[in-house]
């Protein structure tokens, strides 16, 4: 409709009016992210250096590639449960990523949950630039039964989804995603998780 009405205009001519004298901009306003009276936020390094005691999971999310084009993933902490009725997943990505576009037109994804001895292919997914490319040289994976999302070989569980919805969370997407399909390997389970805290990556014992 706006398109219309601007060929309309530019065929019957806009009104003419006097030449006017050119305005000065407006000054560009000062921004800030809390309002005068308001506590600033922590830094950056401070959030990192708090939230990096809490000790997490890792997982590789995984997509089908598009034709032309290799699969997707990337390296994922940030991974939770969200609902048993229905079964849904949550995990976050940053905005800038160069992989969750790819991940989005496929509409679909696979939670690949790492392993105790998994740290090497954490790190390989983990890549960026001119090397993410090369993300599953070398990978054993085999197509997940829904959604044709790679499953990788040797994790100890994995969930097979299709995207629910996503929500803006600052400088992160929120993607929820609902179980089609998921599964565990009992003996790459018996080795125990992968965890990731402050920097590290370390096991669970009991």
């Amino acid at each position: 409709m706006a398109a219309v009405a601007v060929r309309y205009l530019r065929s019957a001519g806009a009104p003419r009016t006097a030449p006017s004298r050119p305005v000065d901009p407006l000054p560009r306003p000062g921004l800030r992210a809390v309002g005068l009276d308001e506590r600033p936020p922590p830094s950056p390094d401070a959030f990192r250096q708090a939230l990096g005691c809490f000790a997490s999971g890792v997982t590789v999310i995984t997509a089908p590639g598009t034709d032309p084009g290799p699969p997707a993933g990337f390296t994922c902490q940030s991974f939770a449960s969200l609902s048993l009725d229905p079964p849904l997943v949550t995990f976050m990505v940053a905005r800038t990523s160069t992989t969750w576009p790819r991940i989005a037109r496929a509409g679909v994804f696979c939670v690949n949950v790492l392993g105790a001895g998994q740290a090497a292919l954490c790190r390989a997914f983990a890549v960026s630039g001119s090397r993410a490319a090369d993300k599953f040289a070398g990978v054993r994976y085999e197509p997940s039964p829904v959604t044709g999302s790679p499953r990788l070989a040797g994790v100890p569980a994995w969930v097979d989804c299709t995207i629910h919805a996503v929500h803006t969370g600052g400088d992160h997407l929120i993607v929820v995603g609902r179980a089609e399909a998921l599964g565990t390997d009992p003996g790459a389970a018996d080795e125990g998780p992968l965890l990731f805290h402050r920097g590290a990556f370390g096991t669970f014992a009991t």
